[in-house]
């Protein structure tokens, strides 16, 4: 497996999920919606396949190679998570404790990934 991928692909998400969060503050604070076919659609694809394919490769690097303090289902709530973020971020109706649960864990759980992926990149 190559961890340069996989680093580069936790650093993408973690973008992501930052973008989510300035996003939703934004709606919150001007309580407009967000366009569906020119905001929110675009925004939620690129969210979805980035997630998708994280998932799968962090969800195998797990499994190669086990972490005590991070594990296999912490990825997968991880991916809904941020399914669920790149839709609601643009709605000012989400429920703002909930929205910024999914924001904390999903940050949490992806910088998790990135320091444990620090370590296991190829020497320059």
């Amino acid at each position: 497996m190559k961890y340069e991928e996989l680093h580069h692909k936790t650093l993408e998400l973690l973008e992501i999920v930052d973008s989510a969060q300035k996003e939703y503050d934004n709606r919150r604070n001007t309580e407009l919606k967000g366009d569906f076919y020119t905001e929110v659609k675009p925004f939620a694809d690129r969210a979805h396949t980035l997630s998708k394919e994280w998932g799968k490769e962090a969800d195998q690097f797990l499994r190669s190679h086990p972490q005590k303090n991070l594990h296999p289902n912490q990825i997968k709530a991880t991916v809904e998570n941020v399914e669920l973020l790149s839709v609601q971020c643009f709605f000012p109706a989400t429920s703002y404790n909930r929205f910024k649960s999914y924001i904390q864990s999903s940050f949490y759980v992806i910088e998790q990934v990135n320091d444990i992926l620090k370590d296991f990149e190829s020497p320059k």
